[in-house]
């Protein structure tokens, strides 16, 4: 399973593009009326009043499975792992509506929640991914959902806004990390592609606890990015790149180069050449060139050949000077 959490300002044009689409299914709401778009989204609104200042009041999560496991999910079991997620992020005492979508060959469905919640408080954005990340493996692991190939086989083409920088990131960061050996090259790497890094330390010391990467006018933290980019995971990747590269030096160091292997195997067979076969007063490398080396022994089954030719001829005259006389 996994999980899109999406903030926004108006309820109306959310609210219809998601209950509006073809064959789209309401499977469960609370506090709104779900006679049609317009009433959900009016009820929606009249709530948001309560925090008028609150500009992005619109709560959006898209929660996906893989194919495999649509024989799992009923619409009652996917609301009940809806308000299972909402509850692992904080999103709780608020209006919601749950809303199945089939236009897709993975089962998936929509939850459109206020930010204002009952008592007028609002829920919190703030580190919607990293808990977007934990709830959705949490769940998977718990109900044994199929656990899909990473973040490789995503479709790019399809991401837009946040979700779609925080991709970019990945991929960025993954490739640049390949050819770092050290955080002073994976910055250098990184600042090519318009990507910064900003560390954070532990207060009162110059100790590196978290790291984030800034493209444009956003801002991720590494781990919600994906838990192989928190600070901790990046310098034990550098240091086994580092441990590598200094490898390969050794190796490239100790080792004699392919030319240096021709060279000395040439220099071998020269001084073998040159050892003289005894009684002749010639080297081997002479003797090998003379005629008859080079000519090879004789071919015993071509010798026969050419014999049984010659016998035919000779048979073939001496019959026809035999005819000849008579």
């Amino acid at each position: 399973m996994i999980g899109k959490p999406i903030t926004g300002r108006s309820f109306g044009g959310c609210v219809r593009y998601v209950v509006n689409k073809q064959d789209a299914k309401i499977i469960a709401a609370e506090g709104v009326r779900i006679q049609n778009a317009r009433t959900v989204t009016n009820d929606f609104n009249l709530q948001r009043k309560m925090l008028p200042e609150l500009g992005k009041a619109v709560g959006h999560l898209v929660l996906s499975w893989s194919r495999e496991d649509l024989s799992k999910l009923s619409d009652n079991i996917m609301v009940e792992r809806a308000k299972e997620y909402m509850d692992k992020v904080g999103i709780r005492n608020t209006q919601f509506v749950v809303v199945r979508h089939h236009d897709r060959e993975h089962p998936h469905l929509h939850v459109i929640y206020n930010r204002v919640d009952n008592n007028g408080n609002t829920i919190t954005d703030k580190n919607n991914f990293a808990k977007n990340v934990k709830a959705c493996k949490e769940i998977t692991l718990k109900y044994g959902y199929h656990i899909g190939e990473g973040k490789e086989q995503v479709n790019r083409q399809a991401l837009k806004g946040k979700e779609k920088t925080r991709y970019e990131l990945f991929d960025a960061i993954k490739a640049a990390l390949k050819q770092s050996g050290d955080w002073k090259q994976l910055e250098a790497n990184l600042q090519k592609q318009g990507i910064g890094i900003a560390y954070k330390y532990r207060s009162g010391s110059n100790e590196v606890q978290g790291i984030s990467f800034e493209k444009g006018d956003i801002k991720m933290k590494g781990s919600a990015i994906d838990r192989s980019l928190s600070y901790a995971r990046i310098d034990m990747q550098l240091n086994r790149n580092l441990q590598a590269q200094q490898e390969h030096v050794v190796r490239k160091v100790d080792s004699p180069s392919l030319a240096d292997q021709l060279r000395e195997a040439i220099k071998q067979r020269v001084q073998a050449d040159q050892v003289h076969v005894p009684g002749s007063g010639k080297g081997i490398l002479e003797t090998l060139l003379e005629p008859q080396f080079i000519a090879g022994p004789p071919d015993p089954m071509g010798g026969a050949d050419i014999a049984k030719r010659k016998r035919k001829k000779h048979e073939a005259e001496h019959s026809q000077s035999q005819g000849l006389s008579r």
